[in-house]
């Protein structure tokens, strides 16, 4: 599959600078690592559309997010789905910004009306990183926690991460471990908690992998739906725009980012269900996808598999969802 920077769209040039007038305002939560993803983002657009360079052709607009502002709470329990982007998209409604930088896994798999996911970008690592304080042992990927002491507490917010490590080690305790991802890694570094896990995608973009002490298998510990993805939206009305944004959709991060969120949309499990998704495609062109439901005490998970062509993603990310939510006791989605 191409990426952005081998789209069959040819770059643009003064088509595109005549849209409105400059600049073009981009909406942003103020992390380090939402930045980051912000300034890739205006980059990969520059070299799509080279009028753009050097003109203050954009602005930032860094947003305060009830995910942002709430740090001594599970997101689980403040509202879950969104909070990392209701405020961005009231700003996209109010037209005080004119596109958006997620992400893709903070995204409803639902819109608010009047806005849509114009993009998406080339997807890095998707996997989960162990980070280990100085308590814990030499992780080793055949069995990657047995490196934790017996009844370590791990800090983590995610009821994804808390499920899966619980249905394997379930003397484990939990903390709550909130704050951007510098925050988190000093946590662990000062012991305040013997172990945490982290999207090794942002510990990339922000040169902090060597701070993960073991990537771990998309396939034992299933990741978020749209991990190590970023989406840009904008308004549903802005077709000059959201042509503009479709030359630097990553093909592949579409293809399995479109079956990541079907699942999830057909599982529709409160912010409480852990739910995971990972898709890839395989050597012959075919989409791969695990998906999981589990209890966020790890007393119940459930894992399936599906395979089937690219073309079909959103079809068999629905197929999967259903499959899944069959298997599954029907507390798990009250």
């Amino acid at each position: 599959m191409s990426s952005a920077t081998s789209s069959p769209h040819q770059p643009v040039t003064a088509k595109h600078s005549r849209m409105r007038a400059l600049p073009l305002r981009v909406g942003t939560r103020a992390s380090p690592l939402a930045l980051w993803q912000t300034r890739h983002f205006l980059e990969i657009i520059t070299g799509f559309c080279p009028v753009l360079r050097g003109v203050n052709a954009f602005e930032e607009h860094a947003i305060a997010t009830t995910g942002d502002l709430v740090q001594n709470r599970r997101l689980a329990d403040i509202g879950g789905k969104g909070l990392f982007a209701k405020e961005i998209h009231e700003a996209l409604l109010d037209g005080r910004v004119d596109f958006a930088v997620h992400s893709l896994k903070d995204l409803e798999t639902e819109m608010p009306p009047g806005i849509v996911l114009a993009c998406t970008l080339r997807r890095e690592d998707a996997r989960d990183a162990l980070i280990l304080g100085p308590g814990c042992g030499t992780p080793d990927a055949s069995d990657p926690y047995a490196c934790l002491p017996r009844g370590a507490v791990i800090g983590s917010s995610s009821l994804r991460r808390q499920s899966q490590l619980l249905a394997a080690r379930p003397d484990l305790q939990f903390v709550t471990l909130r704050g951007n991802v510098q925050t988190r890694l000093d946590r662990v570094a000062r012991g305040e908690v013997a172990a945490s896990l982290l999207a090794l995608a942002g510990l990339r973009r922000l040169g902090l992998e060597h701070h993960a002490a073991l990537a771990l298998d998309p396939e034992a510990m299933v990741p978020s739906a749209g991990q190590g993805i970023v989406g840009i939206t904008t308004r549903a009305d802005d077709v000059e725009l959201r042509e503009l944004l479709s030359g630097i959709e990553d093909r592949e991060a579409a293809c399995v980012s479109t079956a990541e969120r079907a699942l999830l949309a057909a599982l529709d499990g409160s912010c409480r269900t852990p739910i995971g998704g990972h898709a890839r495609l395989l050597p012959d062109g075919r989409l791969h996808l695990t998906g999981l439901v589990a209890r966020e005490d790890g007393s119940f998970l459930h894992k399936q598999h599906i395979q089937g062509p690219a073309s079909e993603a959103a079809q068999l990310g629905a197929k999967l969802g259903a499959a899944l939510r069959a298997a599954s006791p029907a507390d798990i989605f009250g």
